[in-house]
């Protein structure tokens, strides 16, 4: 219900998504059933594994999230996550707040087990692959242990479902000598290399978009900015170059004989690819889908939950995150034995 065009698209998206997968044994579409069932027929769609779930309420984009889902009982975010916490549902995928979805993953779904702090992990596109980013968004103020947890997650992440085989590990900062960055960057970075990961120290803004790292862990306050600022730039720049080829006939030539390279660059950098973020750390998957989502955009989020489902990346950040805290843990041990 959360989505900016009506839940009419999020149907359209999870027609396509059952048609192109049919590991799918049910998909539940939580929200009120007068307009999930008036956009059902609209789309002419009938299918046995989808489901509807009655909610009156929903957990609005002005709202503030822990409130609102105390206070809204029967909204369609609390609902979907009562789902996956009974065992009913595999995943969680909503185009809703993302305040609101976090909070119902933190409290309804609950963390893994050693998880401190889930976090959002955008996958942004650059030339050849992507590199995930973590957090994105979720915590404004971290820890330098949750930045540890960050790593390890995103490790898992960029391995199992990127298929990246040894990921490249950094922690951004305003530079790549050890001794840059703040006091959680810094503190975050000793701990970082102490764990089994490809960690590669700091990395800069500029390095993002080249093939230097494959997992660039921040707080959520400057990985919401990086994100936000690296989507608005993609825009910018398509919208100028748009603008600049159609200034005259020979540059409209030109346009015209490298359409398809232009095409193709247009769709590495299309976030419907993705349809959205993984929110990780959670006991099931949690999936934020664009609120601006339209039907391929919904498809793809949950082509790709699915996707991850079937790895079991949950699991694997289980064991990976307790053998960190188990070194974490080990190594404060020695330094308090050794003051």
């Amino acid at each position: 219900m959360g989505g900016d065009h009506g839940c009419g698209v999020v149907i359209a998206g999870v027609k396509r998504a059952l048609e192109e997968n049919k590991d799918i044994s049910a998909i539940y579409l939580v929200g009120n059933k007068d307009e999930i069932h008036a956009a059902l027929p609209e789309r002419g769609f009938r299918d046995h594994r989808v489901r509807v779930i009655h909610t009156t309420e929903v957990v609005e984009m002005e709202d503030k999230p822990v409130v609102a889902l105390r206070k809204k009982r029967d909204s369609s975010i609390g609902r979907a996550a009562e789902l996956v916490s009974e065992g009913r549902a595999d995943a969680l995928v909503s185009l809703g707040n993302t305040g609101g979805i976090f909070a119902a993953a933190t409290f309804k779904v609950g963390r893994i087990a050693g998880v401190d702090r889930g976090c959002i992990a955008a996958v942004i596109p650059r030339q050849g692959n992507e590199f995930v980013l973590l957090d994105a968004g979720a915590n404004i103020e971290c820890k330098p242990v949750h930045l540890a947890q960050f790593a390890v997650m995103g490790n898992a992440y960029s391995r199992e479902i990127l298929k990246r085989k040894n990921p490249r590990v950094g922690i951004l900062s305003i530079g790549t000598e050890d001794s840059k960055g703040n006091e959680l960057s810094l503190a975050a970075f000793q701990l970082c290399r102490q764990l089994d990961l490809n960690f590669i120290g700091n990395v800069e803004g500029h390095d993002l978009f080249k093939d230097h790292v494959d997992v660039v862990v921040c707080d959520g306050f400057v990985g919401n900015i990086v994100l936000k600022t690296s989507e608005s730039l993609a825009v910018a720049v398509f919208s100028m170059l748009k603008r600049e080829l159609m200034q005259n006939t020979k540059r409209q030539i030109g346009a015209l004989l490298a359409k398809d390279a232009f095409q193709a660059i247009r769709r590495r950098m299309d976030p419907e690819v993705h349809g959205g973020a993984p929110m990780l750390g959670f006991n099931s998957l949690v999936f934020k889908a664009h609120g601006s989502a339209r039907e391929r955009a919904v498809a793809s989020a949950i082509r790709v939950t699915a996707a991850t489902i079937k790895n079991q990346i949950n699991q694997i950040i289980a064991r990976e995150v307790a053998a960190a805290n188990k070194k974490l843990a080990a190594m404060e041990a020695a330094v308090s034995a050794n003051p």
